[in-house]
């Protein structure tokens, strides 16, 4: 072989040997792509904005449940959005999604017929409409942020610990201080309720009752998830304020007046934002109704507390420690997130025998939520609270 052909086969071999070692960097980086894929942890879904109005506008609640319960009424859109439905989900629905979209205006409203029989007639009233006995909705009023569209894990980073700023002299070296990282993890928890509604609801094509059906639901799960946010357990709840491990705490002393005063005080130490606001029982508030001063004359609410807000609902629980104390909460409520898995899934079955008998369908309706606080710190608990215990000052 002639030195040339050596040359020619030694340049055709490390031109081979290149493009081989590039085909390797390349494969290397594709693989550390599908794995960083397979290792995300969740992620908000945006949405077309144009499907979610149309879906908002169009999808009817009222054609959906019916076709699921096999009555003929055209549904052709209802069953057209499912797709998209189930990608939001992440999974197939096991009956039918119910878009989140259409529970945007939250109106607290339910039936004294479980089956809706009231809801059917020539001169029916949706004004005059007769609501449920139920507590309010009350911690996203107080500024609790929704976080919807979600899927799968969700992990939040948060700033824990920031750098130290230190003083030197000329020429000095500064000391080296770094800011620390920690994150919030929201997991699916999965809430769920079973009903029976009447086929003559269902075959109604008045807009009051798809209004009706859709707030009852809103309804439901609004408050599943209120007294989640408060006081879930962890476990198959939620974790609420009560039993996030980090949140201060402080126990009652002397009067409500000075309790609220120090627990304000712990949260002015931890420079908690200025959306704060006290939330306690009925029972609490029954107690600084009746406190007098000194002419006999009634000491307005907002004076025991320090004319800080305060909301007052039965959905905060009386029943803590012992069995007999009272909730009471002081923080920045737009630290507490509220996150939304799922559309609604709703299976309906007019075949189960209770239902069946009386011309009705039974409706399962599940979702999918968590609750997380972003700076424990930002939350103030008080124990030891009491209607026995509880004076005013």
């Amino acid at each position: 072989m002639t030195a040339a052909h050596e040359k020619d086969d030694h340049e055709t071999f490390s031109t081979a040997e290149k493009e081989l070692r590039d085909l390797d960097v390349k494969l290397d980086r594709q693989r550390k792509i599908d794995a960083a894929d397979r290792a995300e942890q969740g992620r908000v879904i945006n949405g077309d904005a144009k499907l979610d109005s149309e879906i908002r506008s169009k999808f009817s609640l009222t054609r959906a449940v019916a076709a699921a319960a096999g009555l003929a009424v055209d549904a052709g859109f209802e069953r057209e959005v499912q797709g998209e439905l189930s990608k939001r989900a992440g999974r197939p629905a096991e009956g039918i999604y119910i878009p989140t979209e259409i529970f945007e205006k939250r109106v607290q409203v339910s039936s004294s017929d479980p089956a809706g029989g009231y809801l059917v007639g020539t001169d029916h009233r949706p004004d005059l409409y007769i609501n449920a006995l139920t507590a309010a909705s009350v911690v996203r009023g107080l500024g609790a942020r929704d976080l919807t569209a979600l899927s799968g894990y969700v992990e939040i980073p948060m700033e824990t610990g920031n750098p130290t700023i230190g003083w030197v002299g000329d020429n000095s070296a500064l000391t080296p201080s770094d800011a620390s990282f920690g994150k919030i993890t929201l997991s699916p928890h999965h809430a769920g309720a079973l009903a029976e509604w009447s086929r003559n609801m269902l075959l109604q094509s008045s807009p009051g009752i798809e209004a009706l059906l859709r707030q009852m639901l809103a309804r439901d799960l609004a408050l599943a998830i209120d007294r989640a946010a408060i006081n879930g357990d962890g476990i198959l709840e939620p974790l609420g304020v009560l039993n996030t491990s980090a949140i201060q705490s402080t126990a009652y002393t002397t009067d409500i007046f000075t309790t609220t005063a120090v627990a304000m005080g712990k949260a002015d130490t931890e420079n908690v934002g200025a959306r704060r606001s006290f939330l306690t029982t009925n029972a609490v508030r029954e107690i600084c109704l009746k406190e007098l001063d000194a002419d006999k004359l009634p000491v307005p609410v907002s004076a025991i507390f320090h004319d800080e807000p305060v909301t007052f609902s039965n959905q905060v629980p009386k029943t803590l420690g012992a069995g007999s104390e009272h909730g009471l909460i002081y923080g920045d409520w737009s630290e507490l997130l509220i996150g939304v898995w799922s559309e609604i899934d709703l299976l309906v079955n007019p075949f189960e025998s209770t239902a069946y008998s009386k011309g009705n369908v039974s409706i399962r309706a599940m979702a999918t939520v968590d609750c997380a606080v972003r700076h424990p710190k930002a939350f103030v608990k008080v124990t030891g609270v009491t209607t026995s215990a509880v004076a005013i000052a």
